[in-house]
């Protein structure tokens, strides 16, 4: 049975070993706070509340095309600067297969939660297409509640992405002057859970403004019923790209 969804973005810096192996520290200091950690122990602190209700893991994020990655799948963040091994689940980790350096980014990030929050957690994947239909999206999102209200399981769905890239001079993106406006009405969409503003999201305009999240965000609508109730934990874009975390619930009518 589905449970909830915990939405986190996907940048790399959220793994201490990525960033000289430092967690929190500066995370209190008045004047000059560490925004890696800030960001970090907020994702942290809502995947534990999303693990503790979470018997399995349904992780959500955005590639080149849709794909669909079993509890076996096991990855490295070699290319990000460390060959740190993480996968869907414990076995997969301690197991002997290789490492997939050119996994998913969202699917990386999802085992390395899993592993600091929920070891014995078994988690699989589905990765959507980043040019994916919003109604294609939609339909998704509606497919995989069917399929998780029929579990036995209490099954939670982790949301693994990030919203424009391009709201700062220092961006991946660079600064594109219309980008502010978009995750300003992305970021009061999500923390609304207002899922038919999220529908609305123009695929090609998202694109250019390197709104990678786009699609996932769009299954995510998809895969409520009704507008959910949210618990925001987090939204700034300190790095030129927007950052979004958030406690996603079914609405009380929705499982009357």
């Amino acid at each position: 049975m589905f449970s909830l969804a915990a939405l986190v973005p996907s940048p790399p810096i959220l793994v201490p070993e990525l960033c000289g192996g430092t967690d929190s520290a500066g995370i209190d200091h008045p004047d000059h706070p560490d925004q890696r950690a800030v960001l970090r122990a907020a994702v942290l602190d809502v995947v534990c509340t999303f693990a503790d209700v979470s018997d399995r893991w349904m992780v959500l994020g955005v590639g080149v095309a849709d794909d669909v990655l079993g509890p076996e799948t096991v990855g490295t963040f070699r290319g990000f600067g460390a060959d740190l091994r993480v996968g869907l689940s414990s076995a997969a980790v301690a197991g002997p297969d290789e490492a997939d350096p050119g996994l998913a980014l969202p699917a990386l990030i999802a085992g390395w939660l899993r592993g600091r929050t929920a070891p014995a957690a078994v988690a699989q994947a589905r990765i959507v297409a980043r040019d994916a239909s919003p109604d294609h999206c939609a339909e998704l999102g509606a497919q995989l509640r069917a399929e998780l209200d029929v579990t036995d399981a209490s099954v939670g769905v982790l949301v693994v992405a990030d919203g424009a890239a391009t709201l700062s001079t220092k961006a991946p993106g660079y600064l594109d002057e219309r980008a502010d406006a978009v995750q300003d009405a992305l970021d009061r969409a999500l923390t609304a859970g207002d899922r038919a503003s999220i529908h609305a999201l123009e695929p090609a305009l998202c694109a250019e403004l390197a709104l990678s999240g786009r699609s996932a965000y769009q299954v995510l609508a998809g895969l409520f019923r009704a507008d959910p109730v949210v618990e925001t934990r987090y939204r700034d874009a300190p790095f030129g790209v927007g950052y979004h975390v958030s406690l996603w619930r079914p609405a009380r009518d929705e499982v009357l």
